[in-house]
């Protein structure tokens, strides 16, 4: 019964999320300020379902639910809406949920597909510990930061387009200026990077510790380190050298497909990373 509880919830949890979506890209397209209200309050209550949700599977299971790909999806879909609701409370930026929930709900989109016993819950019981729980939320909240860095830019580059073109409009005007949205990728990126470098250090000791005769050649821990590099270069590059505009936010926009790789496929082509099966 409570199995069927919960799939009832996932599954109004979605149909929400979609709504949500639809209504957002309505308002991109219309500039619907009743249609935004209503995607905003619609996405609020997909936060509250989607962490009551979280909440009833930590009480069933007895931990914090990023051992699998399958809880981490979901938590990782919970951290993109959380920060994109925060964020938009507090810089009242228009679009960035948009975007932000668009990456968010295809997230939601692949969880769902994702069979539930995915991974070995023997194997997930048997690697259960305070590190490794730390290690993985800190990356998954890192990789949340580095996805609205991404949005930021993306929104950085089509606003640079829209004033190169003299395309005055709502949409223009609704966009924050360049240099907000070139401020808020960059905090972003400070934010996930030292993020990022703790999880690798917390990860390398649990490994050390657990797993014994680890391949360090292993391709998550080479993603790892290459995302770290690529975003730590973003920031020499911003703080060091002075870049900003165009270049920069291309730079960052490419690095995030360095998240989407080892989030997504590197984790297939670990000996060793359980939680990515």
């Amino acid at each position: 019964m409570f199995s069927i509880h919960m799939t009832r919830l996932h599954e109004l949890t979605v149909v929400l999320y979609a709504f949500s979506v639809l209504l957002y890209f309505f308002d991109f397209l219309n500039h619907n300020r009743k249609a935004n209200r209503i995607a905003f309050w619609l996405l609020a209550f997909v936060w509250v379902l989607q962490t009551v949700f979280l909440f009833l599977y930590m009480v069933k299971t007895g931990r914090f639910p990023v051992l699998t790909i399958f809880e981490g999806l979901y938590f990782y879909a919970w951290v993109l809406i959380t920060l994109s609701l925060g964020i938009n409370r507090l810089l009242r930026i228009d679009f960035i949920v948009f975007f932000t929930n668009i990456l968010g709900f295809i997230v939601m989109v692949i969880h769902t597909f994702v069979p539930e016993q995915y991974g070995s819950h023997v194997v997930g019981k048997q690697l259960v510990s305070e590190l490794l729980l730390i290690h993985i939320t800190m990356a998954i909240v890192s990789y949340g930061a580095f996805s609205l860095s991404f949005v930021f830019s993306l929104l950085y580059l089509l606003q640079y387009d829209l004033l190169k073109r003299k395309k005055w409009g709502k949409r223009l005007l609704r966009l924050a200026d360049l240099h907000k949205l070139e401020r808020s990728s960059y905090i972003l990126a400070v934010i996930g990077v030292p993020m990022l470098m703790l999880s690798l250090i917390l990860g390398l000791q649990w490994a050390f510790l657990k797993v014994p005769g680890m391949p360090w050649y292993d391709m998550k821990i080479i993603g790892s380190f290459l995302l770290l590099t690529a975003y730590s270069i973003y920031l020499y590059l911003h703080i060091v050298k002075g870049l900003a505009g165009k270049s920069l936010a291309l730079w960052n926009v490419a690095s995030f497909l360095i998240v989407l790789i080892n989030f997504f496929l590197f984790g297939k082509l670990s000996s060793f990373h359980f939680w990515y099966g």
